[in-house]
C-alpha cells in the first residue's frame, strides 16, 4: 500500500501563548528531574488536542520522548487500561527501552503476552508497580512525556492506575504527564470528578483550564486559516457564532465555502458541512470509519467499506485534504476531532449503523480473536444485534478484565452478559467451564464488591439465589447463600445476613473438609457476632480455624483469626487479640486477599483507639488507607470506617484544622460517603460556634438509612440542643438516635454512652437554672430524666464488645455522665469532676477542657478559688488553641462571675488585682475618666487615680489604653453589650 501523506494544512495555535509557556516550563523542570503532571481541562473543541500536539512537538525537538494514549467511548463498558496499553506498545517498539521492559515483565499482561491472571488485588498491585517501574526506567533512558487524551472516557482501571502513578512517586523521575478531559462532559456524578479532586491536591499535580478564546483571537485564527481575503462581516459572523471555540470557528469557516455562502443554524449542520462537500465515495468511507470508533486500521477499513484499493486511497486523500481525517504512523486513520466523528455517526440510518457494526465485529474476529479486543467486538456485536456473539465476546472481555485486574470493567461485562443471556437461544450460549446464569451472577457480585459497589453486590447475589434451581448442588447453594450473607453484612442488614449464613452452614457437612464449608463458617462467625450470638461465633470460629489450617486456606485463616480477636475475651484491645490481628494481617497479605487484610488493619487501629493509644492508631490507619488506595477499594466498607476513624483521631487530638481539611478532601473524593467523611468536621464546626452545623447534620438523615450518617447527626443535634439550652430537644434526639441504631438483637450502640451524657449535660443545665430561680419543683421534674439517662450510660458502658466494659473513651464519658447526674440532682461536685478530668486524660483535648471548666465551677462553689483560677486558665488556653469560641465565652463568664482574677498567688499577672481594682478596670475599659470612675464607685477622683496607677503597674502597661488591651487579651474583662443589644 502506498503511504498517504498527512494533511498539509495544520490549524495554527492562536491565543494560547501563556498556556504553552506554562507547559514548556513543566517540561523544562521535568527534564531536570522535577517532574510534574498537568490536568488540561476544556470544553469540546476548545483546542486541547492542538495545544497538546504543539507542546509534544516542542518536547520532541528538545530530545524528549513523547508517548500518547487515548481513551475511547464504548458506552457503559470499557477497554481496561486502553490508554496505557497504547503507551506500552509504543515503548515496546522502541529498542532503547528493551532493557526497561525486560526488567518489568509483569506489564506484558497489558500487551497480551502474559499468561497468568490477575485474580487478586496483589496481582493488580504488582501490575501497577510494574507500569510505574517501567515508566521510571524509561525516563532514565530519555526524558519522557506521557500524554493521555480524553480522560472523560477512561475506564475505571485506567483511572485507578493513573491515581497510583501520580500518587506513588513516579513523578520523581524525568517524567511529565499531561492529561486532557472535556470539562463540559463532567456531570455531577461523572466517575472522573472524584479522581480529579483527589489528584489536584497532590503537590506535583496542577490543573490548566483552556478557556474559550477571545474574540480577537478567534478573528486572528479565522484569517490565518483562510488564505483568501475575507469580508469583515463574515469574520464577525463567525466570531459571534463560534463563542471562543476554535473547532467551531474552523467549521464555520468551512461552511462559508458553500454555494449559498450562509452559515447553517444548528451545530450538527456546522459539523457536517465539510462532510457534505465530499464525493459520495469519500462520504461512504467516512461513515464506515465513524462506526469503527476512535481510529481504524487501513486493512480493516478497506475490508469494511468494500472498495478497491485505488478508490479507497482517493477517498482517503479527499477526506484528509478536507481536514476530516488524519493518518497515524501505525497505518491507521482517525477523525481529526471527536466532535466530527460523533456528528457523522449520528447521521447514520439505523439499519446502516447496525450493518456496519456487524461488519466490523466480523472483521475483528477474523483478524485474530485477541482477548484485548474482546470488549470492542462485544460492542460491535451488540450494536449489530448479533446477541449470541455479543454474549460470547462479553464473557471473553470479562475474563480479560479479570486477568489484567480491572474489577469494575469485569462487573460491567458480566452484567452485559447477564442481560444478553435470556435473549440468546440456549443452544447458542457458551457451554462448559461452569458457565451458567447463577455462576455468572455470583462472579458479577464478587466483581461489584471488589469495586466497592456494595449495594449492587447485594442485589446481584439475591438474583443468584433467585436463579437457583431445585437441582442445584449443595456446594453451589451454600456458596450463593454465604456470599449473600457477606454482602448483607457490608450494608448492615444483620438479621438477614445471619439467617442466610445459618442456611449456608447447614447445607454442607463439616466432614469431609472443604473450602466451601470453611468460608461458610467464616461468614457465619461474622454474622453471629453482629447479632449478639457471641458464643456461637467463638465455637464455630475455633472449629473452622482448625479446618482452614489443615486445608491451608490462608485467607480464611486470617478472616477467622480476626473474628476470634474481636470476639474472644480481651477483644482487640488485649495483647492476645493484637497478636491474632498481626498474624491475620500477614496471612491475608501473603494470600493476596486485600479485603481481609483491610479488615485486619481496621481492627488493629480500633484496638489502639479503644485502649486510648491514639498515637499508635494513626500508622495503622495510614497503612490501611494506602493499601485500599492501591487496591482500588477506597469505597468499600473498611476503608470508609478507617477514613472516619482517622478524622475522629484528628479531632480528639485537637488537630482541628487538619481534621477539617482532611474531611473536605475526603468529601470531594467520596461525595456519597456521608457521615464517614463529614462527621468530625461537623463536631469541629459546632464547637467553634457554627450552629449551621445542626442543619447540615439534619440533612444527613435525608434519603435511605445510613448507619454512620445517623450516628453523626445524632451527636451533632443532641449537642446543638444542649448549646441552645433546650433539654427536651436534646433528650428527644438522643432517644431517637439510640433507638434507630439499636440492632435487631436489641444491642445498643457504644455511642449511647456519649449521647446520654450530652443529653444529661443539657438536663443538668436546666436544673441548675431552675434551682437558681427558686423553682425546686421544676428542677425535681428533670431529676427523674437525669436518673434514666445515667442508668442508660452505665448499662451501655458496662457491656461493650464481647460483654466486657468499654475502653478508656467509654469510661471517660461514663464518668462525665455520673458527674452531670450529680450536678442535676444535688449540684456540682468537685471530686466527681476531678475524676472526669483524669478520665479524659487519655487524649481527648476538647472534652478534657470542657470538663475542666465544670471542675472549675465546682471548685468555685466549694470555695477553692486558687485551684479554680488554674483550671480556668488551662481551659482558656485550650479554647484559644482550638478556636472553640463558645468554650472561651463560658470560661470568661466564669472568671467574671467567680471574680477569679483577684485570687492572690495564682501566678497570673491579674491574680493580684483586688476586687475594687477589677471594678475600676471594667469602667476604665468603658472609657471613663478618673472623676467619672469615682462618681460611679462612690469614691474620690484621687482614689480612683491611685487604683488606675496600681492597675497599670500590675498589668505592666504604660498607658490606660494598653492596660485595657492587656485586660481583654488576658480575659480579665469582656466586651460590654451595646445599648442596641
Amino acid at each position: 500500500m502506498d503511504v498517504l501523506p498527512q494533511a498539509s494544512s495544520v490549524t495554527p495555535v492562536v491565543g494560547r501563548d501563556a498556556e504553552l509557556d506554562r507547559l514548556s516550563g513543566v517540561l523544562e523542570r521535568a527534564r531536570g528531574g522535577e517532574a510534574r503532571a498537568v490536568l488540561v481541562a476544556g470544553d469540546a473543541g476548545v483546542g486541547k488536542t492542538r495545544v497538546l500536539n504543539e507542546i509534544s512537538a516542542r518536547a520532541e525537538a528538545d530530545g524528549t520522548t513523547v508517548v500518547t494514549g487515548h481513551c475511547v467511548d464504548l458506552g457503559d463498558v470499557g477497554l481496561p487500561y486502553l490508554p496505557f496499553t497504547e503507551v506500552l506498545r509504543v515503548l515496546a517498539a522502541d529498542e532503547r527501552f528493551a532493557a526497561a521492559l525486560a526488567a518489568h515483565p509483569v506489564v506484558e499482561r497489558l500487551l497480551g503476552a502474559g499468561t497468568d491472571a490477575v485474580r487478586d488485588v496483589d496481582g493488580r498491585l504488582r501490575l501497577f508497580e510494574g507500569v510505574a517501574g517501567l515508566l521510571a526506567a524509561a525516563a532514565e533512558v530519555a526524558p519522557l512525556l506521557l500524554v493521555l487524551e480524553d480522560l472523560h472516557w477512561a475506564d475505571q482501571s485506567s483511572r485507578d492506575l493513573l491515581r497510583f502513578l501520580l500518587g506513588r512517586g513516579v513523578l520523581r523521575h524525568r517524567l511529565a504527564v499531561l492529561a486532557s478531559y472535556r470539562a463540559d462532559d463532567l456531570h455531577r456524578r461523572h466517575p472522573l470528578r472524584p479522581l480529579l479532586a483527589e489528584l489536584v491536591r497532590l503537590p506535583a499535580v496542577e490543573r490548566l483550564e483552556l478557556r474559550p478564546l477571545g474574540d480577537s483571537d478567534v478573528a486572528r485564527l479565522v484569517r490565518a486559516l483562510e488564505h483568501r481575503p475575507l469580508p469583515d462581516a463574515t469574520v464577525r459572523r463567525i466570531v459571534e457564532r463560534a463563542e471562543g471555540n476554535a473547532f467551531y470557528a474552523e467549521e464555520l469557516l468551512a461552511a462559508t465555502d458553500t454555494e449559498s455562502g450562509g452559515v447553517p443554524g444548528g451545530l450538527a449542520d456546522v459539523l457536517l458541512i465539510r462532510f457534505e462537500q465530499l464525493s459520495d465515495i469519500a462520504q461512504q468511507v467516512l461513515r464506515t470509519a465513524s462506526v469503527a470508533g476512535r481510529r481504524v486500521e487501513h486493512e480493516v477499513l478497506r475490508e469494511a467499506v468494500g472498495l478497491p484499493e485505488e478508490e479507497l486511497e482517493s477517498a482517503l486523500r479527499e477526506a484528509m485534504g478536507r481536514q476530516l481525517l488524519v493518518a497515524g504512523d501505525d497505518d491507521t486513520y482517525s477523525f481529526r476531532h471527536a466532535l466530527a466523528r460523533e456528528a457523522v455517526y449520528a447521521d447514520l440510518l439505523p439499519g446502516e449503523r447496525a450493518r456496519l457494526h456487524g461488519a466490523f465485529a466480523r472483521l475483528l474476529t477474523g483478524h485474530g480473536r485477541t482477548a484485548e479486543r474482546a470488549a470492542e467486538r462485544a460492542h460491535h456485536y451488540r450494536e449489530s444485534h448479533d446477541l449470541a456473539e455479543a454474549l460470547a465476546a462479553s464473557l471473553e472481555a470479562a475474563e480479560h478484565a479479570q486477568r489484567v485486574g480491572a474489577p469494575a470493567e469485569e462487573q460491567r461485562h458480566l452484567e452485559a452478559a447477564l442481560d444478553l443471556w435470556p435473549a440468546v437461544d440456549p443452544a447458542a450460549r457458551p457451554s462448559g467451564g461452569g458457565v451458567d446464569r447463577v455462576t455468572l451472577t455470583l462472579r458479577a457480585s464478587a466483581a461489584a464488591a471488589h469495586a466497592g459497589e456494595l449495594h449492587r453486590a447485594v442485589s446481584l447475589s439475591r438474583s443468584a439465589l433467585a436463579e437457583l434451581g431445585q437441582d442445584a448442588g449443595p456446594e453451589l447453594a451454600a456458596r450463593v447463600r454465604y456470599t449473600l450473607a457477606g454482602n448483607l453484612l457490608n450494608v448492615d442488614s444483620l438479621t438477614a445476613a445471619f439467617a442466610y449464613s445459618s442456611e449456608a452452614l447447614g447445607m454442607i457437612p463439616e466432614d469431609p473438609p472443604s473450602r466451601t464449608w470453611v468460608w461458610a463458617a467464616a461468614t457465619h462467625v461474622m454474622a453471629a457476632r453482629h447479632v449478639g450470638e457471641n458464643e456461637t461465633a467463638l465455637r464455630v470460629a475455633r472449629r473452622a480455624l482448625r479446618v482452614a489450617e489443615r486445608l491451608r486456606v490462608t485467607d480464611a485463616q486470617a478472616d477467622l483469626l480476626i473474628s476470634l480477636a474481636v470476639s474472644d475475651i480481651g477483644g482487640r484491645r488485649g495483647p492476645e487479640g493484637r497478636e491474632r490481628l498481626l498474624k491475620a494481617r500477614e496471612l491475608a497479605r501473603s494470600s493476596g486477599n486485600a479485603p481481609v487484610e483491610l479488615r485486619a488493619l481496621f481492627n488493629l487501629a480500633m484496638g489502639c483507639y479503644e485502649s486510648g493509644a491514639l498515637a499508635e492508631c494513626v500508622p495503622w490507619l495510614t497503612e490501611g488507607l494506602d493499601r485500599a488506595r492501591r487496591a482500588g477499594l477506597l469505597s468499600s466498607s473498611y476503608p470508609l470506617e478507617m477514613r472516619y476513624l482517622r478524622l475522629v483521631v484528628l479531632h480528639v487530638l485537637g488537630r482541628w484544622d487538619e481534621c477539617v481539611r482532611a474531611a473536605a478532601a475526603d468529601a470531594e473524593v467520596l461525595p456519597a460517603a456521608g457521615g464517614h467523611t463529614v462527621g468530625p468536621a461537623l463536631y469541629v464546626a459546632l464547637a467553634r460556634g457554627d450552629l449551621t452545623a445542626a442543619d447540615r447534620a439534619r440533612s444527613l438523615l435525608e434519603g435511605p438509612f445510613d448507619w454512620m450518617a445517623t450516628l453523626v447527626a445524632g451527636i451533632v443535634l443532641t449537642e446543638a440542643a444542649g448549646l441552645r439550652r433546650d433539654p427536651e430537644d436534646a433528650v428527644r434526639w438522643m432517644r431517637s438516635t439510640v433507638t434507630t441504631l439499636t440492632d435487631e438483637a436489641g444491642t445498643r450502640p457504644d455511642v449511647t454512652v456519649r449521647l446520654a451524657t450530652l443529653a444529661l449535660s443539657a438536663v443538668a443545665d436546666a436544673t441548675a437554672g431552675l434551682r437558681s430561680a427558686g423553682d425546686e419543683a421544676g428542677a425535681r421534674r428533670w431529676t427523674d430524666v437525669a436518673t434514666e439517662l445515667v442508668e442508660l450510660a452505665r448499662a451501655t458502658a458496662a457491656h461493650g464488645a464481647n460483654g466486657t466494659p468499654q475502653g478508656p473513651e467509654g469510661q471517660a464519658w461514663l464518668a462525665r455522665a455520673e458527674a452531670e447526674w450529680i450536678r442535676a440532682v444535688s449540684g456540682p461536685d468537685a471530686a466527681a469532676w476531678a475524676q472526669v478530668v483524669t478520665a479524659f486524660g487519655y487524649g481527648d483535648v476538647y472534652e478534657r477542657a470542657r470538663c475542666r471548666l465544670r471542675y472549675a465551677e465546682a471548685l468555685v462553689a466549694a470555695g477553692r478559688r486558687e485551684e479554680a483560677v488554674a483550671e480556668a486558665r488551662a481551659v482558656r488556653e485550650t479554647a484559644d488553641d482550638l478556636g472553640a469560641l463558645p468554650l472561651r465565652e463560658q470560661v470568661d463568664a466564669l472568671v467574671r462571675r467567680g471574680r477569679l482574677a483577684d485570687t492572690p498567688g495564682s501566678g497570673d499577672r491579674a491574680g493580684v488585682l483586688t476586687a475594687r481594682e477589677q471594678e475600676v478596670l471594667r469602667l476604665l475599659a468603658l472609657g471613663r475618666s478618673n472623676r467619672r470612675i469615682g462618681e460611679e464607685l462612690f469614691i474620690s477622683g484621687k482614689t480612683a487615680s491611685v487604683h488606675v496607677s496600681n492597675i497599670l503597674a500590675k498589668l505592666g502597661a504604660s498607658s490606660r489604653g494598653e492596660a485595657v488591651a492587656v485586660a481583654y487579651r488576658e480575659g480579665l474583662i469582656a466586651p460590654e453589650p451595646s445599648t442596641s443589644g
